[in-house]
């Protein structure tokens, strides 16, 4: 990770130095780097694009020191996301360089806060700067990067603010890194035992409460849609309780964060092809979503009651497993046709979330999960699909997605789309055909929510990707930890 400073280090003292410009305004104080940019300029080979890097060099008292040109584009464009993105791009410069001691040019952006701003930088280039390389024999070099920032904007007086602030989002940061890491882990190194014990160690780590229940104890709570998912596995169920009191004053105000957590998913007996089971360690994104918000909410300590559950386990074949045309109870009483095996997750957070309801008393719930693809082929792969049941709610998550920057978009619920979830011979099928599916398998989690406000990220896009972007690394994103974080954080 990179260590920000706010002064600290001259230009002159370190080996890099970055310098954000606008396209009106490719301009700087220094001659040198002013003729280069000039040269560039008038040859097209830089125009302050966004996004847009140019390397350059300059001499320091017979040192040859590094210099990052970044272009943000037109300075009216610029937002919190852009300038996200812009710093992500500067971090793989960075390590293309080797720099190690980073002068960054403070660069004023309408209508964003210096302090806002700095956190988004900080942000940017650490995100970008994850790496998940354990299992490799040449791992990549741990360095200690020291960026120090500077410019005319900055208030020596508000300085302490601007390192809390740091503070605040570092920890945010190592939140992801470690949701990061458990997604990434084979489904070898973690199955639901391992989860729990991981969500054991954070809750050291961190300073949160964790309780874990076995298969015996999940049977005694009558979770049997749960169960019914992990009978194919050797590897037991665990249900995993995180508990975080910020606000020991309202402690009957707590809001119920549900992951889903299938550690493993090969589709059971509607198996999944090979090529479609290669990635499926991460459909346990939505429970690394949840422990990575409780990570930093505890972490940052913040006034607020949260308490998170995840019901973990594996989706696999043998003759135990449930099958096609089993009908199966849940917790809460009602009963479903199961018509595909591979449309599990929903099995799993339907009991997760009677128990958050029911047994610790939530008021409001949000669920995270991989649920479908057809959230992918309706939004692509970068957006979560949000089905709600109340749209003030809702706006809450919209409010903290304009800061985050992550992409959220809230699918329709009409009550027609519920007559696809009704089945003959049992209170619901677990889904709806192949219309709708996003929305129908929300839909069907929705039936559980008890009347609570609630809402449904389907994270199946962005959780897991293909290729790097900017400031998200191939693999796992920890998509919608920043989110969470952020709409708790505007209650207090």
């Amino acid at each position: 990770m990179y260590n920000v400073w706010i002064k600290r280090k001259t230009s002159n003292e370190v080996d890099t130095i970055v310098l954000p410009l606008f396209e009106e305004k490719l301009q700087v104080e220094d001659k040198e780097i002013n003729k280069k940019l000039a040269r560039l300029k008038n040859k097209d080979q830089f125009k302050g694009s966004f996004g847009e890097i140019a390397e350059l060099t300059r001499n320091v008292n017979d040192v040859i020191q590094d210099v990052i040109i970044l272009g943000l584009g037109k300075e009216e464009d610029v937002n919190r996301e852009k300038l996200r993105r812009a710093f992500g791009k500067v971090q793989k410069t960075i390590e293309k360089l080797k720099s190690e001691e980073i002068f960054l040019e403070f660069i004023n952006i309408n209508n964003i806060s210096v302090e806002e701003s700095l956190k988004i930088i900080s942000e940017g280039l650490n995100l970008s700067a994850y790496k998940f390389d354990k299992y490799k024999k040449n791992k990549s070099e741990q360095k200690v990067i020291n960026i120090y920032i500077d410019g005319q904007e900055i208030d020596d007086i508000k300085i302490k603010d601007y390192e809390k602030s740091l503070d605040e989002t570092n920890n945010i940061v190592k939140s992801i890194y470690d949701a990061r890491d458990i997604v990434n882990e084979p489904a070898n190194v973690i199955y639901p035992e391992t989860l729990g014990i991981k969500a054991i160690e954070f809750g050291e780590k961190y300073n949160f409460e964790v309780e874990i229940f076995n298969d015996i104890e999940i049977e005694a709570l009558g979770m049997d849609a749960f169960l019914s998912v992990g009978k194919g596995s050797d590897n037991k169920p665990r249900l995993i309780i995180m508990r975080y009191f910020g606000d020991e004053e309202n402690k009957d105000k707590k809001i119920g964060l549900v992951g889903k957590g299938i550690t493993y998913d090969a589709g059971g007996y509607s198996i999944k092809s090979t090529e479609g089971m290669v990635t499926m360690k991460a459909d346990m994104g939505g429970a690394a979503t949840v422990i990575g918000a409780m990570c930093s909410i505890a972490k940052n300590k913040l006034k607020a009651n949260v308490i998170a559950v995840v019901a973990a386990c594996e989706n696999l074949i043998s003759g135990h497993a449930y099958k096609p045309g089993d009908i199966i109870n849940s917790m809460a009483g009602k009963t479903i046709e199961v018509l595909n095996t591979d449309a599990e997750g929903r099995l799993t957070l339907i009991d997760a979330i009677t128990y958050i309801i029911r047994n610790e008393k939530v008021n409001e719930v949000i669920d995270v999960a991989t649920l479908t693809g057809a959230a992918v082929v309706s939004l692509g792969t970068d957006v979560t699909a949000v089905v709600t049941n109340n749209n003030e709610f809702y706006n809450e998550l919209k409010k903290a997605t304009d800061i985050t920057g992550e992409k959220m978009w809230q699918m329709p619920n009409f009550d027609d789309y519920k007559k696809l979830i009704e089945s003959d011979i049992a209170d619901l099928k677990n889904i709806g055909g192949k219309y709708a599916g996003a929305i129908t398998a929300g839909l069907f989690v929705g039936e559980f929510v008890e009347n609570k406000s609630w809402l449904h990220l389907d994270i199946a896009g962005p959780a897991y990707i293909d290729s790097s972007w900017d400031y998200c690394v191939k693999g796992a994103t920890g998509a919608g930890i920043r989110t969470l974080y952020e709409l708790i954080k505007n209650r207090i």
